[in-house]
Order: structure tokens, then sequence, then C-alpha cells
């Protein structure tokens, strides 16, 4: 019996997941320097009146906004993205990191659940996206994303 790789995924074959990505992460890698460059840095300054009734809300760098504007026009966001953290066990970002470094391209859905936890959930907490900035979470996904796609739409076409 011969049993060839046939790069399917999980149902999905690799192809399918590399055309599914591609354009999708196009849209947010111009955004990987800032996000390196931003990372230990606060990107999310608090401003408050000096009058008393005045309520304290979050300023944001305008590149964090135009990569969260740029996310949001993805179909990489999910909104049961809670489910990949249960799955997977992930409760701190420490947790997010181990898993984005030893992540496959089977892994894709996973990483896009990482990235809609930061995005969706920083929509009603503002922290969170200047978080995922800080800790550096959102650019170790982008570019583990980018990094799969690269490596398995290259091997597809060295084979042809």
């Amino acid at each position: 019996m011969n049993i060839e790789n046939d790069n399917n995924v999980n149902g999905t074959s690799v192809e399918d997941i590399v055309a599914k990505y591609r354009p999708e992460l196009q849209k947010l890698i111009p955004y990987l320097r800032w996000l390196k460059e931003h990372a230990k840095v606060d990107v999310a300054q608090t401003y408050s009146g000096n009058d008393l009734k005045s309520v304290p809300f979050p300023v944001y760098d305008s590149n964090l906004l135009a990569f969260v504007k740029a996310a949001q026009s993805t179909s990489l966001l999910d909104r049961n993205y809670v489910y990949v953290y249960s799955r997977n066990h992930l409760n701190n970002y420490k947790d997010e990191l181990l898993f984005i470094e030893g992540a496959g391209i089977a892994d894709m859905e996973e990483l896009s659940g990482i990235l809609s936890k930061y995005i969706l959930k920083g929509m009603t907490k503002g922290s969170v996206w200047a978080e995922g900035v800080n800790n550096g979470v959102l650019y170790a996904v982008i570019t583990k994303m980018d990094e799969l796609i690269k490596l398995w739409g290259q091997e597809k076409l060295s084979k042809d």
C-alpha cells in the first residue's frame, strides 16, 4: 500500500489554506515593521481633562488604529476565538507566544483566533490593542502566519 502525502490538512488542502490566507495577510504585512518597533512601547495614552467631570479615555497611535482597521477589513477575524483559547489551553500572552512559535500550516485558523482576540476584544476594552502590541503577540502572530504562507506557497511552486 503506497501512502503519499497529498498535503491534505484537516480536509482542506494546503493550497486552499494558502489561497485563503495569503490575500488577507497582505493587508496586514505593511504594519509588521511598526508592530516590531513598538513592542514594549506604550502606544496608547490616557487623556483626562482638568475638569473633575471629565472621564479619562485612551488616545491611540494612528498606526495602531490603521492596523486595527486593516485587520477588521479581513476575513481573519472569528468571534468564536474563545474556543481556540480553551482548545489550546491559552491563558496568557506567554502561552500565546509559545503556541505561535510552534504553529504549523494546519494551525492557521488557531492563529487567526489569537489575532481575533486582540482585535475584537479591543473593540470593547481598548487597552487590549495596546497590550497586543506591547507584549509582541500581534507582531508574532502576523509574522508566523506570513512565514507559513510563504513556506508552503513556495513548496508548491517548487514542485511544479
